[in-house]
Order: structure tokens, then sequence, then C-alpha cells
């Protein structure tokens, strides 16, 4: 059954498919599906509203404390790799808050490779909805909400302990950094649960791109090897969430060999990761074969 089954809004060759009309209504329909699977999850866990002020502020500790290493570390050293506590606290806002938006909307993807092995990813094929927006959206966790602000909070201090000469242009790249990061973590979330149709246990591998990605972006490129940072610009392009635009903005230049103009491509790197993503998704559905449990 799920075998030859072609879901709604999984980009098969059916009208919905084609065409920028139904591009246009195809996102539409995930949107729909989304909210609602969403908002019954986010009642479901406003029903203890105890239990969820509670896990919310565990949240929020959990991830702060990441932060208390690089307090505890500065007050050590005046600098990191030659960047302030500020600018250090910029990149960890910005990597941050990008992550925690992807996070929040796309961090239910990894129980994907547990779904197929038991055969329940079998229920969402079974629904005239997009099954990527019923699978991001199933057990909706309000609680990834302390780790969005959490980098937020440290974002917004950064930005007040930073001395910069801000133009028009850096003001607005702070925001599309933003938007565009939280996009390529969403892609590689949809990538990494695209894998796991053939890898069901690959789980932990593909969050190694993605919460250590988060990771390593929370500090300056300066500390790295530039064979990593290549990669981070050239094969996974993680560079683009925060590196780069954020480099310009605090007046730095590019890492060594990479051109100066990809600190506004961030945008285009993300249609790219997201065009790619989608594919793979695709791919990954329509090789699914049903467990038959």
């Amino acid at each position: 059954m799920a075998e030859a089954y072609e879901p709604a809004g999984a980009g098969g060759p059916g009208p919905a498919g084609r065409g920028l009309g139904g591009a246009w209504r195809t996102a539409g329909e995930s949107w729909r599906t989304y909210r609602m699977v969403a908002a019954m999850w986010i009642r479901s866990t406003m029903t203890y509203r105890s239990s969820f002020a509670l896990t919310l502020l565990s949240s929020f500790t959990v991830t702060f404390f990441d932060f208390v290493v690089i307090l505890l570390m500065f007050g050590q050293v005046r600098g990191l790799g030659g960047f302030s506590f500020a600018e250090v606290a910029f990149l960890y806002g910005t990597a941050g808050t990008s992550f925690g938006l992807a996070d929040l909307v796309m961090g239910s993807l990894p129980r994907m490779g547990k779904r197929v092995r038991d055969g329940s990813f079998d229920t969402f094929l079974l629904r005239p909805a997009p099954v990527l927006a019923q699978v991001a959206a199933d057990r909706f966790a309000l609680r990834r909400l302390g780790r969005l602000v959490q980098g937020v909070l440290v974002l917004v201090w950064g930005l007040v302990l930073l001395d910069l000469s801000w133009t028009p242009l850096k003001v607005l790249l702070v925001p599309v950094m933003l938007l565009s990061g939280a996009l390529i973590f969403a892609a590689l979330m949809v990538l990494g649960a695209s894998a796991l149709f053939w890898m069901q246990d690959a789980a932990e591998v593909t969050s190694s791109f993605t919460y250590g990605g988060n990771t390593m972006l929370q500090y300056p490129p300066t500390i790295f090897a530039q064979d990593l940072v290549r990669g981070v610009v050239y094969v996974v392009p993680l560079a683009f969430v925060n590196w780069l635009p954020a480099l310009y903005v605090l007046g730095r230049p590019a890492p060594a060999g990479v051109p100066g103009w990809t600190a506004y491509a961030s945008p285009l790197v993300a249609a790219v990761c997201c065009a790619v993503a989608g594919w793979a998704w695709r791919t990954g559905l329509r090789a699914y074969r049903s467990t038959g449990s």
C-alpha cells in the first residue's frame, strides 16, 4: 500500500506538483497542515502549564550553560582567536538564534529513523496531507523555545556591547543572516531525515551537521584549521549561516581564499540548500518500502 502511494505535496507528478501555481498550492497546503498538527500538540502541552513552564526553564538553562563556558573562558583571557567577547557573543547569538528557529520548526525530523524501522511512518502516508509537514509538526515541542530565547538574548547582549560603525547594509544583513541561517539548518535537517529512509540508524551522524554545526559556528573561524573552514564554505555550507555575513558586519576580512562577496550570498545558498533538501526528500519518499507491520 505505501509502496504505490504518492502522498499529497510530495512533489510527485500530480497536478499539484506542476508549475508555479502548483508549487504555491503545495506550500499553502503544507503550511495549513503544519499549523493544524502543531496547534494540536501545543494545546496538549498547555493542558499542563506548570509542567510546560518547568520544561521550558530546563531547556533554557541547559542551553545557557553552553554560553557559561564562554563567560568563564573570557574570565581568564581577553580575546579568543583575535575576537573580543562582544564579537564572540554576536557569533554565538546569530548561530543560536538561527538554529533555535530551525530546531523549533523541524526538530521532530530525527525521529524519522525509528518510524521507518517500526512501520509507523505508514500512518503519515495514509493521510491526504503533505507528508513532510506532518512529520515536522508531529510531537511539536514548544519547550524548544528555550533554546531560541537564549540565542536571542545573547545576540541582543552582543549587539549592545559591540562598538561598530553601522551602515544600512549591515543593519539589513543581520535579519537576513538569521533567516537564511535558519533555512540552511532546516534544509540540513530535511536532508538528514531523507537519509534515514535508507540508513535508519544514522540519526546521530546527521545530527553532527546540525547540532554540531551550531556549536562550531558559535566560535570564531580563526580558531579552526583552514581546511575545516573551507569545508564549511564549499562542501557543507554552514559558514553561510553566520561566519561569512557576520565577519562583514564586524568589519573583519573573509577567511583566506574565500571571496568577499560571499558575505551577501546566504539567501542564495539557503535557496539552493532548500531545493536540494526538497529533491532528497521526494527521492527518499519514492524509495520508501513499508515494513508491512
